[in-house]
């Protein structure tokens, strides 16, 4: 609800950033408040929830055979291909409701950037801040991948993992990549 947001800038984007960049720093988070992200990302992950939920209860009721006791037959053939579907379901859940999740956040990110250049009308602004933290090497030790979403950059993203994932953990970012929002505010 934008009646009751707040908005938090650390000491450290206070330093590093002048005036003109943390306008556009701040236009960008007061950009998620006016376009409701927050209320965004909450239903989308409801949804997913929903359905991981819904295929507990389902592998439940499999598993148990809907709580009936079965035919001497039934016993000999205990295997049951529907329950190990919804089981496989049930380890998958979590993963893609959390690459969703992130998607949502990458595109609200990408409003956000536009956004913001709209209230300020003056895209320079936030195209420095944002080169400024691609080109800030300080690998931030205390961030966490469950506050990503409350960060302007993509936290840890000067953690190296040598090519190891490949492309696989960008699909978990919370953030487009720098170099891509930069490169789309030029365009504006």
């Amino acid at each position: 609800n934008p009646k009751h947001a707040a908005i938090a800038v650390t000491s450290g984007l206070l330093e590093k950033l002048d005036r003109v960049e943390l306008e556009g720093v701040l236009a960008h988070e007061l950009s998620h408040i006016k376009n409701y992200d927050i209320l965004v990302s909450t239903l989308a992950v409801t949804l997913v929830g929903t359905v991981a939920i819904l295929t507990d209860l389902a592998i439940r009721m499999m598993w148990w055979n809907g709580g009936r006791v079965g035919r001497s037959s039934d016993r000999q053939n205990s295997s049951n291909p529907l329950a190990l579907v919804g089981f496989a379901l049930l380890i998958i859940a979590p993963i893609i409701a959390r690459i969703m999740q992130a998607s949502v956040s990458r595109r609200r990110e990408t409003l956000a950037d536009v956004s913001a250049c709209q209230l300020t009308r003056y895209p320079p602004g936030l195209i420095s801040a944002l080169e400024k933290l691609q080109a800030d090497s300080t690998v931030t030790h205390s961030a966490s991948m469950a506050t990503a979403h409350m960060w302007i950059e993509q936290p840890l993203s000067g953690v190296n993992d040598a090519g190891r994932l490949g492309g696989f953990h960008k699909l978990f970012n919370t953030h487009p990549p720098l170099s891509e929002r930069i490169a789309l505010l030029r365009e504006m």
